[in-house]
């Protein structure tokens, strides 16, 4: 069924005022974008939805081609039909998430599509130029990826202005308030799923507004943390596989501003332990339970100056700096690096569950930090500008063994730089084809692969990798 057509005068009307070089919307753009745009609602689409965004967008509803199961590499056409209910403010862009099984996005399509081609700061037709009582036709795009590795994808959309997300009052939604539009089955064909990608995996992690503060109590509370940057679930450090026992794992989120580093963990364990001396310097945190980051600022993985900072549910640091891999050390009891550099890290842990108890079952802990830029002193650039990439990787570790976001796959110990994920450090609106943020870049190419978390394989016990 073809949108009907409206007039050109009330078309251009509607749409966003960019000037002035390629970001000016022409009048052949407004002559496209007419056939996207109805009065009324169709009366048949397939897939019935009616996902409320806060009384003002209706998601009435999509139509998904092919119907039935998808093979790796197929291309997928989605169709999703918008109602406007009240004009919305300034700044309001759409986005598009597909997800495998295990939730890890796979595939950003934010700039798919002829109401998204990006246009300096805005998409050509963002939903702040919607009209109410119309209906937008919002069609996208896209390949299932050829190296996904679980039976089923899901597509995830919503409205997005910053750090911020329109929130969703009623429909299918999941935690992190995306309209749930449709669940793929895929067909992994005689050979199994494909081979596991070995490419470290990748994200952007876009500058915190101007102003924006966050308190550092363990909690993730504020709404910047809501729509942060995030690795999805850890995997196994030595495999790549997602844990499926739930006795440990997690993932992290990430934000910046010119000031300092904020990373927010949220560990799954089962028994939490830690039971380091109040007050002790740089225990050896990664024999208990502790969340592990290491970073390479220069973002070439050659391991030189690198950083090591370990907190753990007591709330104890570890930090240390590293020349090269692994140096210097001393066996059998360190120091491990330079010890006496300290990353002057402000941290704070929520514990859910009881501290070094076997008598209950955990759920996990939650640890909130913030790094001041200033510690790297081996850093080339720190602050990092925007589209400067560091190397880093994030743990969840338990007696000297854990899950990571980027597999070291036994090429060496957790300190293998050329193993640690790719983090481009970004500005909302900026280019970039980095996941994790919402914001597409100019000219960007029409789908953004996800990081290589190579899920879907059996859980194993955490892999007996040593961190030293």
């Amino acid at each position: 069924m073809r949108p009907c057509v409206w007039a050109l005068a009330l078309v251009g009307s509607m749409l966003p005022g960019c000037v002035g070089g390629s970001g000016e919307v022409t009048q052949q753009d407004k002559q496209r974008l007419k056939a996207y745009i109805l009065e009324q609602a169709p009366t048949t689409i397939p897939r019935k939805l009616d996902i409320n965004f806060d009384n003002k967008v209706t998601l009435l509803g999509c139509r998904v081609e092919p119907r039935g199961p998808v093979e790796p590499g197929q291309r997928v056409k989605l169709t999703m039909y918008w109602m406007s209910k009240e004009t919305l403010g300034d700044g309001w862009n759409l986005f598009t998430h597909i997800l495998d099984g295990s939730g890890e996005r796979i595939l950003n399509i934010d700039n798919v599509g002829p109401l998204r081609e990006w246009r300096q700061t805005r998409q050509i037709l963002w939903p702040t130029a919607w009209q109410p009582g119309k209906v937008y036709v919002d069609e996208q795009q896209f390949s299932i990826p050829s190296n996904v590795r679980t039976k089923r994808v899901q597509v995830v959309t919503g409205i997005w202005k910053g750090n911020a997300r329109l929130k969703i009052l009623a429909g299918r939604k999941d935690r992190e308030n995306r309209a749930i539009v449709a669940d793929l089955d895929v067909k992994m064909g005689a050979q199994g799923a494909p081979k596991r990608s070995t490419r470290v995996p990748k994200v952007r992690v876009n500058r915190l507004e101007h102003g924006t503060k966050l308190v550092i109590d363990g909690k993730l509370d504020e709404d910047a943390w809501k729509t942060a940057a995030n690795t999805g679930p850890f995997v196994d450090v030595a495999t790549g596989d997602v844990n499926r026992s739930q006795k440990l794992g997690g993932s992290a989120k990430l934000l910046w501003d010119p000031a300092a580093l904020y990373v927010g963990f949220d560990v799954r364990d089962t028994k939490i332990v830690g039971d380091f001396p109040p007050g002790s310097k740089d225990p050896h945190l990664w024999t208990q339970d502790t969340v592990e980051i290491m970073v390479d600022p220069d973002g070439d993985g050659d391991n030189r100056d690198y950083y090591e900072i370990q907190i753990n549910p007591q709330n104890l640091v570890f930090d240390s700096r590293f020349d090269r891999y692994n140096e210097p050390k001393v066996e059998p009891n360190g120091p491990f690096g330079h010890q006496d550099w300290s990353a002057r890290v402000e941290s704070a842990v929520q514990i859910r569950g009881t501290l070094n108890d076997d008598g209950d079952r955990d759920q996990g802990y939650v640890v909130e930090a913030r790094i001041p830029w200033d510690a790297f002193d081996h850093a080339k650039q720190a602050p990092p500008r925007p589209g400067d990439t560091w190397r880093m990787n994030f743990y969840a570790m338990q007696n000297n063994g854990g899950y990571a976001w980027s597999p070291i796959l036994k090429q060496g110990n957790f300190h293998k730089a050329s193993r640690f994920g790719r983090v481009l450090w970004a500005e909302a609106g900026r280019a970039s084809g980095y996941p994790g943020g919402h914001s597409p870049s100019a000219g960007a190419k029409p789908e953004s692969r996800g990081g290589a978390h190579a899920p879907g394989a059996p859980g194993r016990a955490p892999a007996p990798a040593a961190s030293r």
